[in-house]
């Protein structure tokens, strides 16, 4: 006797759809795209959508972070680079392409999703503010061990050269997404790394 079915097998490749969300919510920010929008890239209708995905607010949740494990994946090689410096120098070259690379849209999903947010984008806002901060956390702690293992200077401060370098990296995106080049936002990057504090 043959199991029966528990569901019909989705018509559409959640990850694919899950993508061209991404791309919505990073060209149009958070507030800026509509369930329309959304629904047209994805290929999808609204009963789809909610059915696999919940609403617009875990939508985005699900976009930021495959936007994390891909476009944004570089913020995890950095933190496993050799010296504080590498980590520096990997960080911002990583920012660099994920904010210039054809085919996606220019700037930063986690710095463009939410700049200018009214009432019904505040949640946007708030989930980036935290995604931004957890990233620092991580630079942070970084250069926490790198100052215990004699990498830094003894009185080198963490918390401002993580601060520093997230300022640079956001600073590039909304550079990158005015139509500055990769060359220009690498000159941007290599003129902020001159600032480094010495071994």
């Amino acid at each position: 006797m043959e199991k029966a079915q528990l569901g019909r097998p989705r018509a559409f490749d959640a990850d694919a759809a899950l993508d061209k969300a991404m791309v919505v919510f990073w060209q149009q920010g958070y507030e800026g795209a509509s369930l329309t929008d959304l629904t047209e890239a994805m290929g999808i209708s609204r009963k789809s959508l909610y059915a696999a995905y919940g609403n617009k607010e875990d939508l985005f949740r699900k976009v930021l972070q495959r936007y994390t494990d891909g476009p944004a994946s570089y913020v995890v090689d950095a933190l496993k680079a050799a010296t504080a410096r590498e980590t520096a120098v990997t960080f911002l070259a990583g920012s660099i392409r994920a904010n210039t690379t054809p085919g996606w849209p220019a700037g930063c999903l986690g710095v463009q999703g939410a700049l200018a947010a009214g009432e019904t984008g505040k949640v946007a806002h708030d989930i980036l503010v935290e995604w931004r901060a957890l990233g620092q956390m991580h630079l942070r702690d970084r250069f926490l061990r790198a100052v215990r293992e004699g990498d830094l200077p003894a009185d080198a401060d963490p918390e401002m050269l993580a601060r520093y370098l997230m300022t640079i990296a956001n600073g590039l995106a909304v550079q990158a997404s005015g139509g500055a080049t990769r060359q220009d936002l690498q000159r941007v990057a290599n003129a902020a790394l001159r600032n480094w504090p010495p071994v």
